[in-house]
C-alpha cells in the first residue's frame, strides 16, 4: 500500500495510542497470574496481537470487548509451535516464559525477525535449568524446561528484551535467581518492566547491574490501565513543532517510558510547549539545531530525524549504533530515505549527523520498517512536493492508526 503525504498546516487534538511496550508486557503477566486481569485501553497493533496469539497458544484465554481486554491466565499449552510475527520482544520476552513449562515449545516469527540475533539468550537458559537451541543464532528457537532458577550474566548491550523474559519468568521458578547484566542499554525499558511486574504483585530487588528474584512467587490478577504511547506520540508531536500546533490528551509527562525524552528535544529547539495533567501541547516556532543522546531511547531517532531536517543548522543525534537490529538497519534505511528527500544525513562511528534545509520531496521505500514510514510521512508535512511512501501498510506493528490520525489533525495524506 502506498501513502503520500503533501505539505500541510497540523491543526487539532489527538488520543494518544496505548503503548505496545506496555501491552505487551501486561499481556505476558496477564498469562502468568492466577484468575483473571483486564487490560483497559488495549492496543491491538500488529505486536499486542502476536503476543496475543502466543498466550493463546500457551493456554490462556482472552476475550475482547469495548475498551478492554480480559485475560484468564494459566501455563498449559495447546499448541507447541508458537508464531510471534515481526515482535522481537514478543520473542525475547517469550522464550524465558516458554521454560517454565516442562517440554519443548518452539518459538517462530516472520520478516525481519528472521534476522535478528539471539543466540546470547543460550547460555543464560542454560545456566538456570533450561535448554534453549538456536539454528545458528537465529530462528527458529527451541526451549525446554523447566526454567528451575540460578545464577546467571546476561549481555545486555543489544537490547534489554530478553532480560525482561528473564525477569518475568524467574518468579516462578523453584529458586531463588541472580542476574548479573553487563553493559546494560536500554535501562528505562527495564524500568518499565519492574513496574509492570509490580502491579501484578511481584516483587524484584534490584542493585546496580545486578538482579534478585526470589523464587516460587506468584502473579495477582489486576485491573491493569495501558498508558499512550511517546513512541507513537513522538511522530504528533514533531508534526506540531514543525508545521503548526497540536495537542496529544491521555498521555503521561510522568511516565517511565524513554521516548518521553523527545519533550527535552522540542523544548530545546525553540518550539513551544504546554504540559497539563493529561495532555501536551506543542506549538511551531523557529527551529534551532539540536544535540541528542538517543542511546537508552533508540525509538527516537525516526521522528527526531525528522525534526533535525527541519532545524536551521547541523544536528547531532547519538546512539546510531542501537538502530542496527531493528526492523531495519534503522540507521542506514533513515540516512538513505532522507537523502533522497534532499537532507543531509552523515554516519560516523555512533553519531549520526543531520543538516536542516529543505526538503524535495520524492518517493520513498519503507523497508517494511514502522518507524521509517511515519518518519517520511513527518517530513512530508513540510516538503516542497509529496513524499510518497511504499508499503506504507507497515504502521500497523505500532500505530494502526497512524496515517488516519495524522489526517484527523490536518495532514493532507492520499493513497
Amino acid at each position: 500500500m502506498k501513502k503520500s503525504v503533501r505539505r500541510s498546516v497540523i491543526c487539532g487534538n489527538r488520543h494518544a495510542p496505548a503503548s505496545k511496550s506496555l501491552m505487551q508486557r501486561a499481556i505476558a503477566a496477564a498469562l502468568l497470574a492466577d484468575g483473571e486481569t483486564t487490560l483497559r485501553n488495549p492496543t491491538y497493533c500488529a505486536d499486542s496481537l502476536a503476543a496475543l496469539s502466543v498466550i493463546r497458544g500457551l493456554g490462556a484465554s482472552v476475550e475482547r470487548s469495548s475498551g478492554s481486554l480480559t485475560i484468564r491466565g494459566g501455563i498449559s499449552p495447546i499448541e507447541k509451535t508458537l508464531n510471534c510475527g515481526e515482535s522481537g520482544l514478543c520473542l525475547r520476552m517469550f522464550a524465558p516464559i516458554c521454560a517454565l513449562f516442562f517440554g519443548e515449545l518452539m518459538l517462530t516469527g516472520e520478516g525481519s525477525l528472521k534476522q535478528r540475533p539471539l543466540s546470547n539468550m543460550e547460555s543464560p537458559l542454560a545456566d538456570l535449568g533450561a535448554f534453549c537451541l538456536t539454528e545458528n543464532g537465529y530462528l527458529p528457537v527451541r526451549i525446554h524446561g523447566p526454567l528451575r532458577g540460578g545464577k546467571t550474566d546476561v549481555d545486555g548491550s543489544l537490547s534489554s528484551q530478553f532480560l525482561t523474559g528473564l525477569l518475568m519468568a524467574l518468579p516462578l521458578a523453584s529458586n531463588d535467581s541472580e542476574i548479573r547484566v553487563i553493559n546494560l542499554k536500554s535501562k528505562p525499558y527495564v524500568d518499565m518492566t519492574l513496574d509492570v511486574l509490580r502491579s501484578f504483585q511481584i516483587n524484584i530487588q534490584r542493585r546496580g547491574n545486578r538482579f534478585l528474584v526470589p523464587g516460587n512467587q506468584h502473579y495477582r490478577a489486576c485491573d491493569y490501565l495501558v498508558e499512550g504511547d511517546w513512541s507513537g506520540v513522538a511522530f504528533l508531536l514533531v508534526a506540531g513543532a514543525i508545521a503548526g500546533s497540536v495537542t496529544i490528551s491521555w498521555i503521561s509527562s510522568v511516565s517511565k517510558q524513554p521516548d518521553r525524552a523527545i519533550i527535552e528535544v522540542i523544548r530545546s529547539v525553540g518550539a513551544e510547549i504546554q504540559i497539563d495533567d493529561n495532555s501536551i501541547t506543542v506549538r511551531k516556532n523557529r527551529l534551532a539545531a539540536f544535540e541528542f543522546d538517543a542511546t537508552d531511547c533508540p525509538d527516537l531517532f525516526p521522528p527526531l530525524v525528522a525534526l533535525a531536517a527541519n532545524c536551521n543548522g547541523r544536528s547531532v543525534i547519538r546512539g546510531a549504533s542501537r538502530l542496527i537490529h531493528k526492523e531495519s538497519n534503522r540507521a542506514e534505511v533513515l540516512q538513505s530515505v532522507f537523502t533522497e528527500l534532499g537532507i543531509s544525513v552523515i554516519i560516523r562511528g555512533d553519531e549520526m549527523i543531520i543538516t536542516g534545509g529543505k526538503i524535495l520531496g520524492g518517493h520513498v521505500i519503507s523497508h517494511g520498517d514502522h518507524r521509517i514510514a511515519m518518519s517520511a510521512a513527518i517530513a512530508g508535512l513540510t516538503a516542497e512536493s509529496k513524499v510518497t511512501i511504499e508499503t506504507a501498510e507497515c504502521v500497523a506493528k505500532s500505530y494502526p492508526t497512524f496515517f488516519e490520525d495524522l489526517k484527523s489533525i490536518g495532514g493532507q495524506v492520499d493513497e
